[in-house]
């Protein structure tokens, strides 16, 4: 790449109350990584990032798509730091996240 991503010119605000979500998708092409970052509604980027789930693989023509709702949280990765032994990670299951948005779509829908 012969962009920063972090730099100012890159960086854009989301729409309030639309665009809630920050949205990254890696595809792995034959030519290198590509990056394709935007905005989008949670539920959309959702929707997308289980879509995509069975291919992301990091390998050839792999596509990843992840979500995230904090300031520049779809930046560049930053370094790991060691983790203290008793440190407990904690991760989200995007599954049962999709499963559970999809059932309110639902309900909502018959009420």
């Amino acid at each position: 790449m012969t962009h920063d991503c972090s730099t100012p010119e890159f960086i854009v605000n989301c729409t309030v109350n639309v665009q809630d979500t920050c949205q990254k998708e890696v595809l792995v092409k034959d030519d290198g990584i590509h990056y394709r970052k935007s905005c989008a509604s949670s539920g959309a980027c959702l929707i997308a990032s289980s879509g995509y789930q069975q291919f992301c693989t990091d390998k050839l023509n792999s596509v990843c798509i992840t979500c995230c709702n904090t300031p520049l949280c779809n930046g560049p990765r930053q370094k790991k730091r060691p983790q203290p032994s008793a440190a407990i990670t904690l991760t989200t299951p995007h599954l049962p996240v999709f499963s559970l948005y999809i059932l309110l779509l639902l309900s909502a829908t018959l009420c």
